[in-house]
């Protein structure tokens, strides 16, 4: 059964993955609709310049969209927010599991979020409901992913406050911690004798009120976000 949604309503599919963007745009051309698939060419500046030279419609976006010219990761949350202000109402369609992810894409906007690997006529009853204005998820859901986000932001932000206590070098010498370096090779790095490096550790410690290397490694991963 087609859709009953009007065929200038404007679906537009945001995804670094040509088969799965491509894909789906056939199967919602197939079903009345004027569907189109972007790919990640530009980074956000790119992405975001197109889009505003359409008609708003519903865009279904990808958050994981590959990387950039320069390798650096693009994340499809940092698009929701501009999205929104072009005028476009943003369904996520996304492989990632991430709850903090998917409820700061919904507490910045987003209709819902629908799992990437969902049978194809669950995704197109989801674009279906979306385009119509009706409920995606249920609402008690959709609260629940955006309290995690703020729940998550909020620790987030006390680490970072514990971890500014920390001078710059500081700063340094956890990161290496946390990459596996033990405080030999910490030494070696900087050019520093290992009792200074010993000496900066304990400091850091005290400064982050944990007791091993080991908290404060987790601490500093979790501030983070890794």
């Amino acid at each position: 059964m087609r859709m009953t949604i009007s065929t200038h309503d404007h679906v537009l599919i945001i995804d670094d993955h040509e088969l799965v963007g491509t894909s789906l745009m056939l199967s919602l051309r197939s079903e009345g609709l004027r569907a189109d698939w972007r790919g990640n060419a530009g980074g956000e500046e790119g992405i975001l310049a197109d889009v505003r030279r359409l008609d708003p419609g519903l865009v279904l976006l990808d958050l994981d969209l590959g990387r950039d010219r320069d390798g650096r990761m693009l994340d499809g949350v940092h698009l929701v927010a501009p999205l929104i202000d072009a005028g476009w109402r943003v369904l996520v369609l996304s492989g990632s599991s991430d709850r903090v992810r998917i409820g700061g894409a919904l507490a910045d906007g987003a209709l819902a979020w629908v799992p990437k690997n969902a049978p194809l006529p669950a995704l197109l009853r989801s674009v279906r409901a979306a385009a119509q204005g009706r409920p995606v998820m249920a609402p008690e859901r959709r609260q629940q992913l955006i309290d995690t986000y703020h729940e998550q932001t909020t620790a987030r932000s006390e680490l970072r406050a514990r971890l500014d206590k920390l001078t710059q070098r500081e700063r340094e010498v956890l990161a290496e911690l946390a990459q596996g370096h033990r405080a030999q090779a910490v030494a070696e790095r900087f050019v520093v004798s290992l009792a200074t490096v010993r000496t900066q550790i304990r400091a850091i410690l005290v400064k982050l009120e944990v007791s091993s290397q080991l908290e404060a490694v987790a601490l500093y991963r979790r501030a983070s976000g890794r």
